[in-house]
């Protein structure tokens, strides 16, 4: 007897095997999920956000807020009595605190003619030159050093008998040698100096990114137009590179305000105080001399002048914006 089963059909065969593939669901343009049609609307979002809030009220908002609380109040750690705006009054009469706050605005203008200026001019000489590589690369590396790093170098170099009154007197220059770190404004200036050794690199890195970023169309029709020298950085590259000055120059002053780690391992604000910062004078009567509540008062008014300065900055650099116009 022979077998006669037949073959299913091609179509029916095609058709289970469309059966038993997973249906993958598909969705038309109109069926597209509206924003305002999200999974918790709005505030799905608010888990995630609550604990970077939670953190920055914890470590910034708080304690500005308790700084500001705490300056009406004569507070050396143990006790605390209300004094209102006695605080306030004494940075009037204070002889240190004026110092501070003269050394504060050399630090601030050092920052901006020396560390910002040479960044700009070391970029712009050594753009599109053979070796200009290696020579963004030496003046970087001091930025890859810490404060304290630096601090422990210069100190090394600036002191009475250190490598610098060394140098001099080696090549009779006797009269030149100086005590860098034990005279005022000399020790200022010299930690400016410093400093400017270390944050130089930085902005050298940022203006040389602007650079790289000016169209080469640009540069090629002011060429074609006869600029070269002096015009093509005045009228060219200088306006090209204004997005990144506001960003360096901006960086500058904020750095400038907060001087710290270099002046207290190079001098401590010494010698009698004169060359501290408003920052250094904050430390100094808040936690070494336990004077809390004028601390507070001292870094209430470091507050307002950084943010009055870089608002000022901003609205200046940036007129067209909608926060600068408020």
């Amino acid at each position: 007897m022979t077998d006669t089963t037949t073959p299913a059909p091609a179509a029916a065969t095609a058709a289970t095997a469309h059966r038993a593939r997973r249906r993958i669901p598909t969705r038309t343009p109109h069926q597209a999920v509206r924003p305002g049609a999200r999974r918790g609307g709005s505030l799905a979002a608010l888990p995630w956000a609550l604990p970077a809030s939670a953190f920055v009220g914890v470590l910034l908002v708080y304690p500005f807020f308790r700084s500001v609380y705490g300056s009406f109040f004569e507070d050396n750690g143990f006790t605390s009595s209300y004094t209102g705006i006695d605080n306030y009054a004494r940075l009037a009469d204070d002889p240190i605190f004026g110092r501070s706050l003269l050394n504060t605005l050399m630090w601030v203008a050092g920052t901006l003619l020396l560390p910002v200026l040479l960044g700009l001019l070391i970029a712009v000489a050594t753009h599109r030159s053979r070796f200009g590589g290696v020579a963004r690369l030496v003046i970087v590396l001091p930025f890859a050093i810490s404060a304290a790093a630096t601090a422990v170098l210069w100190n090394f170099m600036l002191t009475s008998d250190g490598a610098v009154n060394q140098f001099l007197r080696g090549v009779g220059l006797d009269s030149w040698a100086q005590t860098w770190l034990l005279e005022w404004p000399q020790n200022t200036l010299a930690l400016i100096v410093a400093s400017t050794w270390q944050a130089t690199g930085i902005n050298v890195v940022l203006f040389a990114i602007g650079l790289r970023a000016i169209p080469r169309d640009t540069v090629e029709a002011a060429q074609l137009d006869g600029a070269s020298g002096w015009r093509m950085f005045r009228y060219i590259t200088l306006p090209q590179l204004r997005a990144v000055t506001v960003v360096v120059v901006g960086m500058a002053v904020v750095n400038s305000l907060k001087a710290f780690d270099m002046i207290w391992i190079l001098t401590k604000g010494g010698p009698s105080r004169s060359s501290e910062t408003l920052a250094l004078t904050m430390y100094r009567e808040a936690f070494r001399l336990f004077h809390v509540g004028y601390g507070s008062a001292i870094a209430l008014v470091l507050s307002v002048i950084v943010v009055a300065s870089s608002w000022a900055y901003l609205r200046r650099q940036m007129p067209d914006t909608g926060w600068a116009k408020a």
